[in-house]
């Protein structure tokens, strides 16, 4: 889907947000790749759920306009003429 790589875009770029003020503000190094890993285990988490519920919605929506577009129903005596037509015009029964 269009939505495959939104997780990882959005754990990426707060990655970069979060490396560029953590250089910004002279942090330590070991001290800067905990807090970047953290943040990017986080933002992965969150971008695969709102992709989560991005399909999820989606499939929904799908599901509620085939449903809309299905609504067809025959009365029972429609149905006896098709088969007389069809009987007609094939020139067999087609209850046998």
């Amino acid at each position: 889907m269009k939505r495959k790589y939104l997780p990882a875009i959005l754990m990426l770029t707060a990655g970069l947000v979060a490396s560029i003020i953590m250089t910004l503000l002279h942090y330590e190094i070991s001290k800067m790749l905990v807090i970047l890993l953290i943040t990017l285990v986080v933002f992965y988490s969150l971008g695969s759920l709102f992709r989560y519920f991005l399909d999820t919605f989606e499939a929904q929506n799908e599901e509620k306009s085939l449903d809309e577009g299905e609504v067809i129903e025959k009365d029972p005596d429609s149905e006896e003429v098709d088969l007389e037509e069809a009987e007609a015009a094939t020139g067999e029964d087609i209850n046998e």
